[in-house]
């Protein structure tokens, strides 16, 4: 069973997209967001709490109770997801990095106030742990295919967003650039 802190595995910049021989082989797109990364793990058993970690391995769920409390409504125990945290400025209609920091550095009852000004949501791109069951040996695909079920076993909605994903990127290649099918999305990073 996974417990924090855990080393998310690391995105490399790349100068170009892969190209066709990779998408042949599997690879899949995934869009990057503008956001802070983190791990989310839910309670393994009765009394235990939701945490949130950023990538360093600090335990920030103290930032976000916005989010503790969806988890504790939403998801089941001995989950661990990875993924991105965004906030949404209502006011402007879109993903602000601002508020995000704004956030990230408020604690107590600050955050209790901002996260009913600027909304908190978790993009997840992976699912590391289910049903305390670690899956980090498991193929790529396999996890996403858990994590998509997820989503759809429990009609998960805001504040749990799924990535975009494709496998297909020169078929969606130009609607797939940076800032255009979603203010604060930074680009594209693919998965094998």
């Amino acid at each position: 069973m996974l417990r924090p802190p855990v080393e998310p595995m690391p995105a490399q910049a790349a100068e170009a997209v892969p190209g066709p021989a990779a998408v042949r082989s599997g690879v899949a797109y995934e869009q990057k967001l503008d956001g802070h990364r983190a791990l989310l793990f839910t309670a393994s058993g009765p009394g235990g709490a939701v945490v949130v970690q950023t990538r360093r391995g600090a335990l920030v769920q103290d930032r976000w109770p916005d989010l503790v409390v969806a988890a504790e409504a939403q998801l089941p125990p001995g989950l661990v997801l990875d993924g991105e945290l965004v906030v949404w400025d209502i006011e402007a209609g879109r993903l602000s990095f601002e508020a995000l920091q704004r956030r990230a550095a408020t604690r107590a009852r600050g955050a209790a106030v901002l996260a009913a000004r600027w909304p908190a949501y978790f993009v997840a791109f992976d699912l590391l742990q289910h049903d305390g069951q670690e899956l980090l040996t498991r193929p790529y695909a396999e996890r996403r295919a858990l994590l998509e079920n997820l989503f759809s076993e429990h009609a998960l909605t805001a504040p749990w967003t799924l990535v975009p994903q494709t496998t297909d990127l020169p078929q969606h290649g130009s609607g797939w650039s940076p800032g255009r099918t979603c203010p604060g999305w930074r680009g594209s990073w693919s998965s094998p």
